[in-house]
């Protein structure tokens, strides 16, 4: 597999709990090899009036052909209307941490 045929997934999530049901459950699914929880602060446009939240964002690492897969995923278990899906391509990365994930997921 190329080593550039890897990403991170973002999405953001209201709460701890509901950030880490949401990892389990892709960590099960053999959707991820690593899925890191991060306490954000966000600020956005919604509804016509920019909105904070606190919020924790999810960094899902995995292979890019199962970026669809994830992205159904989360939209199925996902309490947002509109649930932030962002994929970023790994253009590069250690092998052996590349191969780790690639193994992890098969």
């Amino acid at each position: 597999m190329n080593r550039s045929n890897f990403v991170i997934v973002l999405t953001t999530i209201e709460t701890k709990q509901q950030a880490e049901v949401l990892t389990k459950k892709i960590l099960e699914k053999k959707l991820a090899a690593c899925i890191q929880i991060q306490k954000i602060q966000s600020r956005y446009w919604w509804n016509g009036k920019i909105e904070r939240s606190d919020e924790y964002l999810l960094a899902i690492k995995a292979p890019a052909n199962l970026f669809a897969e994830i992205s159904n995923f989360i939209k199925k278990n996902h309490s947002y209307e509109t649930p932030e899906i962002v994929q970023i391509p790994v253009t590069d990365g250690s092998k052996e941490y590349l191969d780790w994930i690639r193994e992890t997921t098969e």
